[in-house]
Protein backbone atom coordinates (compact mmCIF):
# COMPACT_ATOMS: atom_id res chain seq x y z
CA UNK A 1 0.00 0.00 0.00
CA UNK A 2 1.20 3.81 -0.76
CA UNK A 3 1.05 6.58 1.28
CA UNK A 4 -0.37 9.60 0.11
CA UNK A 5 3.34 11.18 -0.30
CA UNK A 6 4.29 8.48 -2.17
CA UNK A 7 1.59 9.04 -4.36
CA UNK A 8 2.26 12.71 -5.12
CA UNK A 9 5.88 11.19 -5.54
CA UNK A 10 4.75 8.79 -8.37
CA UNK A 11 2.53 11.19 -9.85
CA UNK A 12 4.87 13.75 -10.13
CA UNK A 13 7.69 11.34 -11.82
CA UNK A 14 4.44 10.35 -14.35
CA UNK A 15 4.08 13.64 -15.09
CA UNK A 16 7.88 14.88 -15.57
CA UNK A 17 8.35 11.42 -17.36
CA UNK A 18 5.20 12.13 -20.18
CA UNK A 19 6.41 15.71 -20.46
CA UNK A 20 9.81 14.77 -21.40
CA UNK A 21 8.52 11.66 -24.33
CA UNK A 22 7.25 14.99 -26.23
CA UNK A 23 9.04 16.48 -29.30
CA UNK A 24 8.20 19.61 -30.50
CA UNK A 25 8.88 20.30 -34.31
CA UNK A 26 8.01 23.52 -36.72
CA UNK A 27 8.49 24.04 -39.79
CA UNK A 28 7.44 26.67 -42.21
CA UNK A 29 7.04 25.87 -45.67
CA UNK A 30 6.14 29.48 -46.72
CA UNK A 31 8.86 31.69 -48.35
CA UNK A 32 10.87 33.82 -45.25
CA UNK A 33 11.98 36.61 -47.60
CA UNK A 34 10.50 38.62 -50.72
CA UNK A 35 12.53 36.29 -53.01
CA UNK A 36 14.82 33.90 -53.18
CA UNK A 37 16.47 34.42 -56.69
CA UNK A 38 18.23 31.72 -58.00
CA UNK A 39 21.72 31.76 -58.25
CA UNK A 40 22.79 29.12 -61.20
CA UNK A 41 26.75 30.03 -60.48
CA UNK A 42 26.75 28.63 -56.96
CA UNK A 43 28.19 25.24 -56.47
CA UNK A 44 25.91 24.76 -53.33
CA UNK A 45 23.33 21.52 -54.05
CA UNK A 46 20.25 22.04 -52.16
CA UNK A 47 16.78 20.59 -52.46
CA UNK A 48 16.36 23.91 -55.24
CA UNK A 49 18.17 26.18 -55.93
CA UNK A 50 20.70 28.76 -53.65
CA UNK A 51 19.48 32.50 -53.37
CA UNK A 52 21.07 34.92 -55.24
CA UNK A 53 22.31 38.37 -53.37
CA UNK A 54 19.13 40.25 -53.02
CA UNK A 55 21.21 43.40 -53.83
CA UNK A 56 22.35 42.15 -57.23
CA UNK A 57 19.07 41.43 -58.52
CA UNK A 58 17.34 42.80 -61.18
CA UNK A 59 14.06 43.44 -62.88
CA UNK A 60 15.30 40.57 -65.65
CA UNK A 61 15.76 37.74 -62.53
CA UNK A 62 11.60 37.82 -62.92
CA UNK A 63 11.13 38.15 -66.97
CA UNK A 64 10.94 36.33 -69.72
CA UNK A 65 9.67 36.81 -73.29
CA UNK A 66 9.32 34.69 -76.34
CA UNK A 67 5.48 32.75 -75.10
CA UNK A 68 3.89 34.21 -78.08
CA UNK A 69 6.12 32.27 -80.49
CA UNK A 70 5.08 29.00 -81.90
CA UNK A 71 6.65 25.93 -81.49
CA UNK A 72 8.70 23.74 -83.56
CA UNK A 73 6.37 21.05 -83.96
CA UNK A 74 7.61 19.76 -87.34
CA UNK A 75 11.09 18.25 -85.73
CA UNK A 76 8.63 16.16 -83.20
CA UNK A 77 8.10 12.64 -84.00
CA UNK A 78 4.44 12.84 -82.13
CA UNK A 79 3.49 16.70 -83.51
CA UNK A 80 3.79 18.59 -80.48
CA UNK A 81 6.44 20.96 -79.01
CA UNK A 82 6.85 22.51 -75.18
CA UNK A 83 7.60 25.54 -74.32
CA UNK A 84 8.90 25.90 -70.65
CA UNK A 85 8.65 28.57 -68.37
CA UNK A 86 10.62 27.22 -65.16
CA UNK A 87 13.37 28.30 -62.96
CA UNK A 88 15.58 27.63 -65.53
CA UNK A 89 14.41 30.50 -67.36
CA UNK A 90 13.09 32.99 -65.11
CA UNK A 91 15.26 32.27 -61.63
CA UNK A 92 12.98 34.56 -59.79
CA UNK A 93 10.71 31.54 -59.87
CA UNK A 94 12.97 29.77 -56.98
CA UNK A 95 10.99 28.93 -54.27
CA UNK A 96 7.97 30.17 -55.52
CA UNK A 97 6.14 26.44 -56.35
CA UNK A 98 4.72 27.67 -59.74
CA UNK A 99 6.13 27.33 -63.55
CA UNK A 100 4.27 27.72 -67.25
CA UNK A 101 4.37 25.86 -70.16
CA UNK A 102 3.10 26.51 -73.75
CA UNK A 103 2.04 23.38 -75.84
CA UNK A 104 1.74 24.14 -79.54
CA UNK A 105 0.49 20.94 -81.27
CA UNK A 106 0.33 20.15 -85.11
CA UNK A 107 -3.21 18.65 -87.10
CA UNK A 108 -4.01 15.42 -84.87
CA UNK A 109 -0.33 15.92 -82.99
CA UNK A 110 -0.28 14.83 -79.18
CA UNK A 111 1.31 15.51 -76.05
CA UNK A 112 2.54 11.54 -75.28
CA UNK A 113 1.45 10.36 -72.27
CA UNK A 114 3.90 11.86 -69.42
CA UNK A 115 3.80 12.66 -65.96
CA UNK A 116 4.64 15.53 -63.54
CA UNK A 117 6.21 13.56 -60.39
CA UNK A 118 6.49 17.32 -58.26
CA UNK A 119 3.11 18.97 -60.09
CA UNK A 120 -0.26 19.47 -60.83
CA UNK A 121 -1.11 20.40 -63.96
CA UNK A 122 -4.24 23.07 -65.01
CA UNK A 123 -4.31 23.12 -68.56
CA UNK A 124 -6.63 25.98 -70.72
CA UNK A 125 -7.20 25.30 -74.32
CA UNK A 126 -6.06 28.87 -76.41
CA UNK A 127 -6.50 27.69 -79.96
CA UNK A 128 -8.26 24.75 -81.41
CA UNK A 129 -9.36 21.48 -79.43
CA UNK A 130 -7.82 18.87 -77.66
CA UNK A 131 -8.89 15.82 -76.48
CA UNK A 132 -7.58 14.98 -72.89
CA UNK A 133 -7.35 12.53 -70.15
CA UNK A 134 -5.41 10.81 -67.34
CA UNK A 135 -6.03 7.62 -66.05
CA UNK A 136 -5.97 7.27 -62.35
CA UNK A 137 -3.55 4.78 -60.45
CA UNK A 138 -3.64 0.83 -59.69
CA UNK A 139 -6.27 -0.89 -59.59
CA UNK A 140 -8.83 0.81 -61.05
CA UNK A 141 -6.84 2.46 -63.91
CA UNK A 142 -9.67 4.91 -64.68
CA UNK A 143 -9.65 6.67 -67.93
CA UNK A 144 -11.09 10.01 -67.57
CA UNK A 145 -10.71 11.86 -70.69
CA UNK A 146 -12.92 15.31 -72.50
CA UNK A 147 -12.83 16.71 -75.27
CA UNK A 148 -12.43 20.45 -74.96
CA UNK A 149 -12.50 23.49 -76.86
CA UNK A 150 -10.85 27.30 -76.84
CA UNK A 151 -11.09 28.53 -73.41
CA UNK A 152 -12.09 25.24 -71.50
CA UNK A 153 -9.91 24.28 -68.56
CA UNK A 154 -8.54 20.80 -67.18
CA UNK A 155 -6.81 19.78 -64.65
CA UNK A 156 -4.24 17.03 -64.24
CA UNK A 157 -3.53 15.60 -60.65
CA UNK A 158 -0.01 15.60 -59.67
CA UNK A 159 1.83 12.23 -60.98
CA UNK A 160 -0.87 10.44 -62.96
CA UNK A 161 -0.56 9.74 -66.12
CA UNK A 162 -2.25 11.96 -68.53
CA UNK A 163 -1.95 13.70 -72.58
CA UNK A 164 -3.70 15.91 -74.89
CA UNK A 165 -4.04 14.98 -78.65
CA UNK A 166 -4.93 17.62 -81.12
CA UNK A 167 -8.25 16.00 -82.61
CA UNK A 168 -8.75 18.93 -85.07
CA UNK A 169 -7.08 19.60 -88.70
CA UNK A 170 -5.49 22.98 -87.83
CA UNK A 171 -2.74 24.09 -84.93
CA UNK A 172 -3.47 24.53 -81.46
CA UNK A 173 -2.45 26.02 -78.74
CA UNK A 174 -2.89 25.10 -75.07
CA UNK A 175 -1.53 26.79 -71.86
CA UNK A 176 -0.68 25.18 -68.24
CA UNK A 177 0.34 26.07 -65.21
CA UNK A 178 2.19 23.82 -62.59
CA UNK A 179 2.56 24.29 -58.75
CA UNK A 180 6.38 23.50 -58.95
CA UNK A 181 9.00 25.54 -59.93
CA UNK A 182 10.84 22.29 -61.74
CA UNK A 183 7.73 19.45 -62.30
CA UNK A 184 9.57 17.30 -63.96
CA UNK A 185 8.26 15.16 -66.64
CA UNK A 186 8.47 11.31 -67.35
CA UNK A 187 7.12 10.82 -70.87
CA UNK A 188 6.45 7.04 -70.48
CA UNK A 189 7.29 5.14 -74.06
CA UNK A 190 10.72 7.36 -73.29
CA UNK A 191 10.98 6.60 -70.17
CA UNK A 192 10.26 2.67 -70.62
CA UNK A 193 11.97 1.67 -74.09
CA UNK A 194 14.20 4.24 -73.85
CA UNK A 195 15.78 3.68 -70.40
CA UNK A 196 19.43 3.96 -70.82
CA UNK A 197 20.95 1.16 -69.85
CA UNK A 198 18.11 -0.47 -71.39
CA UNK A 199 15.27 -2.22 -69.36
CA UNK A 200 16.17 -6.70 -69.76
CA UNK A 201 13.77 -6.66 -73.24
CA UNK A 202 13.00 -9.61 -71.06
CA UNK A 203 11.37 -7.70 -68.61
CA UNK A 204 8.66 -5.79 -70.98
CA UNK A 205 8.12 -8.44 -73.13
CA UNK A 206 6.16 -9.98 -69.75
CA UNK A 207 4.82 -6.38 -68.80
CA UNK A 208 3.96 -5.12 -71.73
CA UNK A 209 2.84 -9.19 -72.75
CA UNK A 210 4.92 -8.93 -75.97
CA UNK A 211 7.25 -10.68 -77.68
CA UNK A 212 11.17 -10.03 -76.93
CA UNK A 213 11.60 -9.69 -80.83
CA UNK A 214 8.70 -6.29 -81.00
CA UNK A 215 10.22 -5.37 -77.42
CA UNK A 216 13.48 -4.85 -79.24
CA UNK A 217 12.42 -3.11 -82.30
CA UNK A 218 10.84 -0.27 -80.12
CA UNK A 219 13.72 0.00 -78.03
CA UNK A 220 15.39 0.79 -80.87
CA UNK A 221 12.87 3.68 -81.96
CA UNK A 222 13.95 5.45 -79.08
Amino acid sequence: MVSSSGSKVLFICFVITTMTSFVALATDNNPLQDFCVADANSPVLVNGLVCKDPKVVTENDFFTSGLNVAGDTSSSKVGSAVTTVNVARIPGLNTLGISLVRIDFAPWGINAPHTHPRATEILTVIKGTLRVGFVTSNPENRHITKVLNEGDVFVFPQGLVHYQQNIGYGNAVAIAGLNSQNPGVITIANAVFGANPDISADILAKAFQLNKNTVQELQARF
